[in-house]
């Protein structure tokens, strides 16, 4: 008897829900998206291989359609769901209830083409109430969602096809540019410009402590004879005193000698003022503010919280994670109300349910906040003892939020005591200061009680502290019992962390909540980011690729314009914005004009030409030399340092000097001076001469490994190759290393002879674990590395004649040990591997990545690598594997079938082009 059939993107969310449902529904899952548009040539069907377009994935000359085609890996699962939806009484397409999801649905319609009812099922969370319920109250699928959603991508396919190989061209092959990936990269190298012009100013201050009846409390010296002392806030970044109102910049010597003076003074209380102060709770989680919060207090990455949070959403312990709503409905308004008062009593109950709102701009902000599913929240404790440690710790940080957002306010009073006194004159009158010590204390907690809002600002942390102060009146008379003169500078400002660029991109309104985690990611794998600690830190070549966007194509990384094309798709999800014209303006120009030929055709004066226009006028105008080129300052003899972007990475050059940049180094550390002890440095860069038989350059250079000598130059764009490369041997110096014995290094491998009985090559090679002979697969170690110039054949066949070594190598003992895994409770260690130094819990590796110190790396640090990568899980390996060489030849060895299907092209391609893409 046919069972009607749910079809969901993920099996983990599918299981729950088929527990749900039980055994008279089908439930099945896509695993996520069946088609997209082609990602290379390889996935171009045969019909559309001639077709100018066909590369772009978009015919942008017959209103934008799209090529889509069934991802390779998706092919086997799509025959199961057509055979289950030919067995099926009805079809409901429960896919997540946001734009994706319903543009998922509709390409499902399109594939399976179902001749059965279809309905839209959706839901927020995963529980039997709302499934039961979402398959009640099915709907239609909302078109215009799939519209803002295919626009959403059409438009990223263009930007990027368009906008990357010309960063190929002119800055380094493999670059690629995103529509917020190319704005979040600016944001992060405008940080770091900030620090790069920062110029640190020094103050100092004084900090008494003083004694009432015999409680101590702390005060801060405010001014001098009537004057403001000078605070960190009254510099600028250049650091200048930049304050309105005058103030008094006090030296060191200066705040010692009043220190001394004003020690045992008796200080009078000349005010003080109370004010009540309450506070309320932060709102329910959305999605941007969950990755902020799990940033801050859980060190997630933006990736982890959203893959922990996706874990939890379809095991059915809280509602969907993908939301820009604050608010909640009723039932949780209750249950969460109910939970307060049994935890925490009445008097933490508001009279009112608190209502959340904000203005909302599109459908995908129609459901709730993140918050525990059900009609009743379990309670962290229960969780904990049912799943991971990560989906635990993420869990209770929404419960915590979700339950105090309930809760009635903090109140209590603020106090600002001000002190005034005379400091005996060092050699001339008494000098009058001013002190003021601050005090809070909190007289009802309310929602602090369950959970307090994280700060990026650690100062700011500290502020919201509890401080008592002794109960003081105006006249008393109190000493100063000792005073301590404290210096400080100027901090230039932080760089972001994960969580202050989602809040970052949110403010500007660059991107969506659901995808500043994969944008991060993304800005990251491509080496535009990367990590010092928690810190997100420009590369170089981020810094090129800007400058570039920012000389050349501007509007690309506006802010503004960026902010409006996400307005201009909510306008399509609403119905109010058409595809069509949106996508020509923005790809053509506002006259939509086509003919690249002329360069007036059909433009208005001053109109944006589009981005096809722009990238063909613009092309030409680039200077590669000067983009990749970023200005450091100049040495003590007045000659200009600059970093170069060469095609193998960064490198300073003064002149005919060049030196390597160490991998750690942040931008704003090369400074003029950094740049010039680095250029002379032995162990940097240097041209040691060139290769008599190529003429190409022979440099000694310093890498992640340690020196290594390089055949060609490292900027050279005519080279058709990587330049050959060699490590050094241990027993080497750089600072005396020669050419000869650079080349030496580099006629490395060397072939010793032909095996007369196999026919095989004998090579004796360096590795990284020392030297070696290897005839085909068969290898044997030598005694030292001067053994690879000298060996004979013979010599090298008797090597190999040597039975191996049986047992392996013995396990190196790790380089250190970090502590137990909070998720596995395994211990983690520390391990140098073949590619770098790595930690594992002894079931998952994970390599450190740059910015990351073996010496320092924590034990925090590590359980977040690790996390990461059981997150990727194994699919990761088997995608890369996917693009090795050898699956390109099979794919060449299919030729010939090709032609023959080739002999039906008109049929098949007007059978093609009628789907276009299904």
């Amino acid at each position: 008897m046919a069972k009607p059939l749910v079809i969901v993107e993920s099996p983990a969310k599918a299981k729950t829900i088929a527990g749900f449902l039980g055994p008279d529904y089908v439930v099945e899952s896509s695993i996520g998206h069946i088609r997209d548009l082609p990602r290379n040539a390889a996935d171009v069907p045969p019909a559309y291989k001639g077709e100018p377009w066909a590369r772009l994935g978009v015919d942008v000359d017959s209103g934008f359609k799209p090529l889509y085609v069934v991802s390779a890996d998706r092919k086997t699962q799509v025959a199961k769901l057509k055979r289950l939806v030919k067995e099926a009484s009805e079809v409901y397409l429960a896919t997540d209830e946001d734009r994706e999801g319903e543009s998922i649905a509709w390409h499902l319609l399109e594939v399976l083409a179902p001749r059965v009812p279809v309905k839209r099922m959706v839901f927020h969370e995963i529980t039997r109430q709302a499934i039961v319920r979402a398959v009640d109250e099915w709907r239609e699928l909302d078109r215009r969602l799939v519209d803002a959603q295919e626009a959403r991508r059409i438009l990223d396919r263009l930007y990027g096809y368009e906008v990357s190989p010309l960063l190929w061209k002119k800055v380094m092959r493999g670059l690629s540019a995103g529509r917020v990936q190319s704005v979040a990269t600016r944001v992060v190298v405008e940080r770091e410009r900030e620090r790069m012009r920062f110029r640190s100013a020094g103050w100092w201050d004084l900090e008494a402590t003083v004694d009432k009846d015999g409680e101590r409390f702390q005060a801060a010296l405010v001014s001098v004879d009537g004057t403001r002392v000078a605070q960190g806030r009254d510099f600028s970044s250049t650091g200048e005193l930049a304050t309105k109102d005058a103030a008094v910049v006090l030296g060191e010597v200066a705040a010692r000698s009043l220190a001394e003076r004003l020690e045992g003074v008796t200080l009078t209380v000349s005010s003080v003022i109370e004010k009540p102060f309450r506070r309320s709770p932060a709102p329910p989680f959305m999605t941007s503010t969950l990755q902020q919060e799990a940033g801050r207090k859980l060190r997630f990455s933006a990736q982890r919280a959203m893959q922990v949070a996706q874990r939890l959403y379809e095991q059915g312990y809280i509602t969907y994670m993908r939301t820009d709503s604050t608010a909640l409905s009723s039932t949780a308004l209750d249950a969460a109300r109910i939970q307060v008062r049994n935890l925490y009593g009445d008097a933490y109950v508001p009279d009112k349910p608190r209502l959340y709102t904000r203005k909302v701009k599109n459908a995908q902000e129609a459901h709730e906040a993140v918050r525990p599913a059900g009609d009743s929240f379990k309670m962290p404790e229960a969780v904990a003892a049912e799943l991971p440690a990560d989906e635990a710790r993420l869990y209770e940080l929404i419960w915590k939020r979700t339950v105090a957002s309930q809760m009635t306010d903090a109140t209590g009073t603020s106090a600002q005591v001000r002190l005034d006194g005379s400091a005996p004159g060092a050699s001339g009158p008494d000098q009058r200061v001013g002190l003021v010590a601050n005090g809070k204390i909190i007289s009802f907690p309310g929602f602090l009680r369950a959970y307090v809002e994280g700060e990026d600002d650690p100062e700011a942390e500290l502020a919201e502290r509890e401080v008592r102060l002794p109960r003081l009146g105006e006249g008393d008379q109190v000493p100063a019992v000792e005073v301590i003169a404290k210096g400080h500078e100027t901090q230039p400002p932080a760089r972001f962390t994960e969580a202050s660029l989602v809040k970052a991109m949110e403010e500007l309104g660059v991107g969506r909540p659901s995808t500043y985690a994969s944008v991060i990611a993304t800005i990251q794998n491509r080496g535009y980011v990367w990590k010092k600690a928690s810190a997100l830190v420009p590369s170089f070549t981020a810094f090129a690729v800007v400058g570039l966007l920012e000389r050349y194509f501007p509007e690309l990384v506006d802010y503004g314009f960026t902010a409006s094309m996400e307005d201009d798709l909510d306008h399509i999800a609403s119905g109010d914005e058409e595809v069509l014209p949106w996508l020509t303006r923005f790809y053509f120009g506002a006259a939509g004009a086509k003919d690249l030929d002329d360069a007036g055709n059909g433009q208005q004066a001053g109109a944006p030409p589009g981005l096809k226009r722009a990238v063909a006028m613009r092309l030409g105008e680039i200077d590669a030399r000067e983009i990749n080129s970023i200005p450091v300052g100049t040495d003590d003899d007045g000659h200009a340092i600059v970093v170069r972007v060469g095609r193998y990475g960064p490198y300073l050059q003064r002149g005919e000097e060049r030196a390597s940049i160490p991998e750690d180094l942040c931008p704003d550390e090369v400074t003029a001076a950094k740049a010039a002890e680095l250029l002379a440095a032995p162990a940097s860069d240097r041209h040691l001469g060139q290769d008599p038989e190529t003429g190409l350059a022979v440099m000694l250079r310093s890498g992640r490994f340690g020196p290594y000598v390089q055949l060609g130059d490292p900027d050279d764009e005519s080279a058709a190759t990587a330049p050959k490369r060699a490590s050094l041997f241990n027993s080497m110096s750089p600072v005396d290393l020669s050419l000869d014995d650079a080349l030496r290094l580099l006629s490395l491998p060397r072939t010793v002879g032909t095996d007369p009985g196999t026919g095989e090559d004998v090579i004796a090679a360096n590795g990284r674990f020392g030297p070696y002979v290897k005839r085909g697969t068969d290898t044997r170690s030598l005694d030292s590395e001067d053994d690879l110039f000298t060996i004979t054949l013979d010599e090298a066949l008797a090597r190999l004649a040597m039975p191996k070594r049986r047992g392996g190598r013995q396990a190196a003992a790790p380089l250190r040990e970090l502590g137990a895994d909070p998720d596995s409770g395994a211990p983690i260690v520390l391990r140098e591997g073949r590619f770098g130094p790595y930690v594992t819990d002894g079931t998952t590796n994970a390599s450190l990545r740059r910015g990351d110190d073996a010496e320092s790396v924590t034990l925090q640090r590590a359980a977040e690598l690790l996390a990461e990568r059981r997150a990727a899980g194994p699919s990761a390996r088997k995608a890369s594997k996917a693009k090795k060489a050898p699956a390109k030849k099979a794919a060449a060895k299919k030729a010939p079938a090709k032609k023959a299907a080739a002999k039906k092209a008109p049929a098949k391609k007007a059978a093609a082009k009628k789907a276009h893409g299904t």
